[in-house]
């Protein structure tokens, strides 16, 4: 066993400043989880914070401010590529604040049921992260109690919410719209859609699907229901396959575009050929399938920072309340989409 006259003095803020080669404000703004600092820095400072050992005393900093330094992030599933990257950016802007993170899963929407979920996050201490994209997030969220912190990651609002509603989202719809608009523009009649299940009454994506047939005059058809999984693309591609008129179809997840591709296939349809199909999320599976996927690319890792930044500056009373839209979608155009077949 080797032995040393002297133990190595724990890595300073200052000395990950130098490690990142940024100011120590910066590195202060990663830790504490603030939105402003751009993507590229954020990695190098994480990075150099992971290479340096650096670490923050939580219990100190607990004990000193009177707080508990943890969050509990409430959710109906951790598997899907949204919920999962969610969850991701809550983990990495805590981790670098120096607060623990639990998580909650909602395994039923039923009222009794989710409120014993609440009250169990509630007795955990901290503040509450909410993923609302379904019946038993979005019950989640009305049953917090009004005294505890929460962040509430939803679907895009109809409307912009009120000024105490805190809250973070991505532009469903906008997004949603440049992909229908994309597939029209390359000479398609319309453009079929397959749905994810929606929290809300009206879905963000249906209605940027809808409005951009409306806006070209195009014929609206009549959305398929799927579910999350491929297996529910699948069950509608094979409906849409059977009908020739279908030559371009906008999937609501790109695992649903998966199952819709793989029905496709087992009915002769090409894709792009005969059938263009654009999918949602910019899953990592996305750029790999054959064809390569068309699809509409969502920050989930920069929402559920977004998220902990927001509630981070609840806890320390360091900023006020603020509900925003963290992003504007990017529409990525790979090899499923092309014109429609000619007509003979």
């Amino acid at each position: 066993m080797h032995v040393t006259g002297h133990t190595r003095r724990p890595a300073s803020i200052r000395d990950v400043a130098t490690a990142a080669g940024v100011s120590y404000q910066t590195v202060s703004r990663v830790i504490n989880g603030h939105p402003s600092v751009k993507q590229s820095t954020r990695e190098r400072v994480l990075a150099a914070i992971d290479e340096l050992g650096f670490r923050r005393n939580a219990t100190a900093l607990a004990l000193a401010s009177g707080r508990s330094r943890a969050v509990t992030v409430l959710t109906a599933n951790t598997t899907h590529y949204g919920y999962a990257s969610i969850l991701q950016g809550v983990e990495e802007a805590a981790r670098a604040a120096s607060y623990s993170v639990g998580i909650g899963v909602l395994e039923s929407a039923e009222e009794a049921a989710v409120a014993a979920e609440v009250r169990r996050a509630a007795d955990a201490g901290g503040g509450l992260i909410v993923i609302a994209y379904d019946p038993a997030g979005v019950g989640a969220l009305a049953a917090v109690p009004a005294e505890l912190p929460v962040v509430g990651v939803v679907e895009t609002p109809a409307t912009p919410p009120d000024g105490d509603r805190p809250w973070v989202w991505t532009d469903d719809r906008e997004a949603a719209h440049a992909v229908t608009r994309h597939l029209l523009s390359l000479g398609h009649e319309t453009v079929h859609y397959v749905a994810i299940p929606s929290s809300t009454r009206r879905s963000a994506r249906t209605t940027g699907w809808r409005e951009a047939l409306r806006e070209a005059g195009a014929p609206e058809p009549r959305p398929l229901q799927g579910n999350w999984g491929p297996a529910g693309g699948h069950r509608a591609g094979r409906r849409l396959a059977e009908d020739p008129s279908v030559t371009a179809i906008l999937c609501g997840n790109d695992d649903l575009a998966l199952g819709v591709l793989r029905a496709l296939h087992e009915n002769g349809r090409s894709v792009p050929g005969d059938v263009s199909v654009a999918g949602f999320d910019d899953a990592p599976h996305s750029a790999y399938l054959t064809p390569s996927l068309t699809t509409a690319r969502l920050d989930f890792t920069g929402l559920g920072r977004a998220a902990f930044a927001l509630l981070h500056g609840v806890l320390e009373q360091s900023a006020p309340i603020a509900p925003h839209r963290v992003s504007v979608p990017e529409l990525v155009v790979r090899e499923s989409s092309g014109p429609p077949p000619a007509r003979v």
